[in-house]
């Protein structure tokens, strides 16, 4: 797998977490932007897997199917922009921390979460956030402390009252960064985690990204794990050594079965990854016993077959192993052996 923490490792921090995926999709022609797939699962559904020890999370949006339960809100009016949406999604929150997410982030993970989480907890600012390949903050993509949300929410909603452009909840409208420029925050660089399919060709290149050699076998156990509802998290390469062993001496049909048994006798077990590392190592090691037998042993000095009454040489130098039933008993005049093969040279001369 890749070098992040495990799922059923504790977070740095207690957190909820708010996902907004009510946007409008404009740039993709108003495509419903959360259910298109990057390597058979829809984007928002990656970004739930990445906050998956979350406390509470909030999607606020029009309820649909997910991968996993999470507890959905709107904001009022519907499309009313994110600072709204933020503040419909905080309501339904309590935990001290929260992590706020765009749901278009194909290649966002657990690490991606606690790295925030970890840069937030070391230091006294209100918020950390990703910034992009360009440098540019990436305040979707980042954990605050949600008093100072709250706080900043109410300001802006107390400041549109007072000019007179309040609509509904006050906040419609208003950029992000209207609210996060009176943050204290810290800055966590991640060209990779940050990235978003605003437009079809960031789609695309989502897409291709996960196909390529470094990153096609991680992404699809990820998504495996993500469509059984596995949070398991195993060596990858002790299942690969695994199976090449069973291939090569066993047969290749062997590979794809073995490790299904040891997948099975671990899941009996009740066992974690050391369960499954265990099944593995006695799986190999049998595949290996196995592979022992179909290597020839050494010959002896002495051939199986010989016969331990075998006469000694004759003067005519006959083999002891010449065959006992031959009608002339002896070799013929020309010295032909009896057991020559059929491709020898021709008759020797006689004496």
């Amino acid at each position: 797998m890749t070098a992040h923490e495990p799922p059923d490792a504790a977070p740095a921090v207690a957190y909820d977490a708010v996902v907004l995926a009510g946007g409008a999709a404009r740039r993709l022609g108003g495509a419903d932007k959360p259910g298109l797939r990057v390597g058979g699962r829809a984007l928002l559904d990656r970004v739930l897997a990445a906050c998956a020890d979350a406390g509470t999370t909030v999607v606020v949006a029009d309820p649909r199917p997910t991968a996993r339960p999470v507890r959905w809100a709107r904001e009022d009016p519907p499309g009313a922009g994110p600072v709204a949406a933020l503040d419909a999604g905080l309501r339904h929150t309590t935990a001290d921390v929260v992590v706020v997410l765009s749901a278009d982030l194909p290649f966002l993970e657990v690490a991606t979460v606690r790295r925030l989480l970890t840069a937030l907890r070391s230091s006294d600012a209100e918020g950390a956030l990703l910034t992009d390949a360009d440098g540019r903050d990436q305040p979707l993509v980042a954990a605050y402390r949600a008093s100072a949300l709250r706080r900043e929410l109410a300001a802006l909603t107390a400041a549109a009252s007072i000019s007179g452009s309040a609509e509904r909840s006050g906040l419609t409208g208003l950029p992000l960064r209207r609210l996060t420029a009176a943050l204290e925050l810290t800055r966590v660089p991640d060209p990779v985690a940050s990235f978003d399919c605003d437009t079809w060709d960031d789609l695309a290149a989502a897409r291709a990204r996960i196909r390529e050699h470094g990153h096609v076998l991680d992404e699809w156990i990820s998504a495996v794990k993500d469509e059984l509802g596995i949070d398991l998290d195993v060596d990858t390469g002790i299942l690969l050594d695994l199976a090449r062993d069973a291939a090569h001496g066993v047969a290749r049909p062997a590979a794809p079965l073995t490790t299904f048994l040891v997948g099975y006798a671990a899941a009996q077990g009740k066992g974690g990854p050391e369960a499954v590392a265990e099944a593995a190592r006695k799986a190999a090691a049998l595949a290996l016993r196995w592979a022992d037998e179909a290597t020839p042993e050494a010959p002896s000095d002495a051939k199986p077959d010989a016969k331990q009454d075998a006469k000694p040489h004759t003067a005519s130098g006959a083999k002891p192993d010449a065959k006992a039933d031959t009608t002339s008993g002896a070799e013929s005049a020309s010295g032909a052996k009896p057991d020559a093969p059929s491709s020898a040279p021709g008759p020797d001369t006689a004496g």
